[in-house]
């Protein structure tokens, strides 16, 4: 298809797909990382519920999805606090303390409390939830013996695009530190970061760990939050060459997308994404490699870099594959830079643009 544009296609067969396997547990779908609510209809056929980090995301669940959200936040405010009740179904509070002052006002959802195992296999410490002077979660040692009566699950999140063996091993962890309190819970939120939609992810392994789960823990529902999982390797971020520049024999392919604007996690993470037609080399001079610059004024808007089988040309297409998860829901506005339009490629082969974006859309954010 000839695209002139920047645009995210995502891809209706790749995004219909059951996650909950056969684990007897509840999968819910993260905002954080995937909240495009026109392809909510798809996901209401395998899910029935959703989880928010704020009173927007909260809001989305229950106008556009359709049902309550199961609802964190690190801080609940007075401000929002009776909005965020009245969307959702579970209110997870951070602290004890944020406990004590607003769970009279969440009366009305089944109520939990964030713990923190402290331990956690997250190999980058922006994405580490257990890291050392966290802000997330109650230790064991800082919960009361007898559980206040309308605490009714933990919430526990360890996991960053891991698999079912991180898990296992966490999950020890998890119930080392905290057993003594599941025969006074209702449920269990073992949080998002579980890529069970990964080739290589070992559904049995995780069969087995929950079945082994449910046998020593009967009485507990078991909730399982991932975000990248849904959208894992459901469609491309197609971009094209605006410029080719280069200096002291380094050339860079200058694109109409930005990795500050549009894949943050690019240079957050770093995550190093395929690009379609191209291998990924770890030297930056030679034929036909070179980087890949963002169009904005951040001089580290880019990537290094890429060798591709023949020189780039301007206009040509760069496709960068699996850009769903975690792109549209963190994308920003700076320089003005327009958005890539967002499309939904139907099982036909028909592609609907949901969205395209213009002047009108950065400046209603400067409001």
């Amino acid at each position: 298809m000839d695209l002139r544009t920047p645009i995210y296609i995502i891809e209706e067969e790749k995004l219909r797909r059951q996650v909950a396997a056969r684990t007897d547990s509840e999968f819910i779908l993260a905002f954080k990382a995937f909240a495009l609510w026109k392809t909510f209809p798809i996901f209401r056929e395998y899910i029935r519920s959703t989880t928010a980090s704020s009173l927007s995301e909260a809001k989305l669940a229950y106008h556009e999805f359709g049902s309550k959200a199961h609802t964190f936040s690190p801080a609940y405010t007075d401000e929002e606090i009776d909005e965020i009740v009245a969307c959702s179904s579970h209110l997870t509070f951070n602290s004890l303390s944020q406990y004590e002052r607003y769970h009279h006002r969440a009366a009305a959802c089944s109520i939990g409390l964030r713990v923190n195992p402290e331990y956690s296999e997250v190999g980058t410490l922006l994405y580490n939830p257990c890291a050392p002077g966290t802000r997330f979660g109650v230790t064991a040692g800082k919960l009361p013996q007898q559980l206040p009566s309308d605490i009714e699950g933990f919430h526990c999140h360890c996991h960053c695009e891991s698999g079912a063996d991180v898990f296992e091993r966490t999950l020890q962890h998890i119930e080392e530190k905290f057993s003594p309190w599941f025969s006074q819970l209702k449920w269990i939120n073992f949080g998002g970061g579980h890529l069970v939609t990964r080739k290589d992810y070992d559904i049995e392994l995780l069969v087995k760990v929950t079945q082994g789960f449910h046998q020593r823990y009967p009485h507990l529902k078991v909730i399982f939050e991932p975000g990248s999982a849904f959208a894992w390797q459901t469609g491309p971020l197609v971009s094209h060459v605006v410029d080719i520049i280069e200096d002291m024999g380094i050339k860079t392919a200058i694109l109409d997308v930005s990795f500050t604007c549009h894949m943050p996690d690019c240079l957050e993470m770093p995550y190093f994404p395929d690009v379609r037609g191209a291998e990924h080399v770890d030297e930056e001079m030679g034929d036909c490699v070179y980087r890949l610059g963002g169009n904005s004024c951040l001089a580290g808007d880019f990537m290094c870099a890429w060798r591709f089988c023949k020189p780039l040309e301007i206009g040509q297409e760069i496709i960068f594959e699996d850009m769903i998860h975690y792109t549209t829901v963190k994308t920003n506005t700076f320089n003005g830079i327009t958005h890539p339009s967002i499309g939904l490629l139907h099982v036909d082969g028909q592609l609907e643009i949901l969205r395209k974006y213009g002047y009108e859309d950065y400046r209603d954010r400067m409001d």
